[in-house]
């Protein structure tokens, strides 16, 4: 037995304040399985490929079903996933203008085979178009596999952060570091900045619909109405200061404004920005001859994520909440 004050220092909790996993010597895991979802979503949905013969998209993740987790032991990281995804893809032939309808299924990604090994199937509804099919075969499957190393390469790297807590040494190195940066900062006399500060752009987008400016407002602040052009649940809170949470959890935010039929102001957030960091997105509803048109600005998006942004506004939101009017209007006169 060692002697008191010898014992195996990975041990010694009294090195940190709140004596956690010390030397990251003790098996800690975290759930990956929600995190992945959102990430293969953002990275799968809206790639598109195209050649001189045709144009084809990936207009929807049909099925995510798996799990995903990472646990930390010795100072190691040890990754497990395992899925099974369905994605549908339409496409256009250019020469005729036909268009055509498919699957892409992924039966398992797994820690147990390289990227591109994984299997990955293409398959288009009966008729013809098969020349859409073997553009998905090739540059279809070569960019999912690409956006599925994405997804790893991110499982390891953006998802693990903060697992792998510093030892003693290269806590102390950083508290060095903080204070020099603080005492800078004092001499400097300038106060000092909260959070951490990423790079950001701002975007303006508009969009016309065929509804009245009420009709729209109510779109973007009722319950039910969210969750049919979102096609998943939704929690609202629409007045100031009241919570959102939409596509599953992947977008979250607070109501700043609103005035009725008129503007709506929130803080807004996708799941896989950095921790704690708020756009700011203005709806403003512009009453036009039989129509509304919709003006969305929206500042502090991070730059990474600005195409990432458009797709979700342009894709998710305009076109579904256009799908959903006109299946009202059917409906009405039916």
């Amino acid at each position: 037995m060692a002697k008191w004050g010898q014992g195996d220092p990975r041990w010694i909790v009294e090195e940190r304040e709140d004596g956690t996993n010390v030397n990251n010597w003790h098996w800690t895991e975290r759930d990956a399985t929600s995190w992945s979802k959102g990430k293969l979503r953002e990275l799968l949905l809206g790639i598109v490929v195209e050649n001189e013969a045709g144009h084809c998209e990936i207009s929807e993740l049909k099925q995510v079903e798996g799990e995903a987790s990472c646990s930390s032991r010795k100072g190691k990281l040890i990754f497990f996933y395992e899925w099974n995804i369905k994605l549908a893809w339409k496409g256009t032939i250019k020469e005729s203008g036909a268009k055509h309808k498919g699957l892409i299924e992924i039966p398992n990604l797994s820690e147990e085979n390289e990227v591109d090994d994984t299997e990955v199937n293409v398959s288009k509804k009966k008729g013809d178009g098969d020349i859409l099919k073997d553009l998905m075969k090739t540059a279809g499957i070569a960019k999912v596999r690409e956006a599925l190393g994405e997804y790893l390469k991110a499982l390891k790297t953006e998802f693990t952060t903060g697992m792998i807590l510093p030892t003693k040494a290269v806590a102390t190195q950083e508290l060095t570091v903080k204070r020099k940066l603080r005492e800078n900062t004092l001499q400097a006399s300038s106060p000092v900045a909260l959070g951490v500060r990423i790079p950001t752009v701002a975007l303006h987008m508009t969009e016309l619909f065929d509804t009245t400016a009420d009709q729209l407002y109510g779109i973007f602040t009722v319950k039910d109405l969210v969750q049919k052009f979102s096609k998943s649940p939704a929690v609202l809170e629409a007045e100031k200061g009241g919570k959102f949470q939409m596509f599953d959890g992947n977008i979250t935010g607070e109501y700043i404004e609103l005035l009725t039929n008129r503007k709506i102001i929130m803080k807004w957030r996708c799941r896989n920005w950095p921790e704690e960091h708020y756009a700011t997105v203005a709806l403003n509803f512009v009453p036009t001859l039989g129509q509304t048109e919709l003006q969305l600005d929206c500042k502090g998006v991070p730059v990474c994520k600005e195409e990432n942004m458009k797709y979700c506004w342009q894709k998710q939101h305009f076109e579904e909440i256009k799908g959903l009017l006109q299946l009202n209007t059917l409906k009405s006169f039916s």
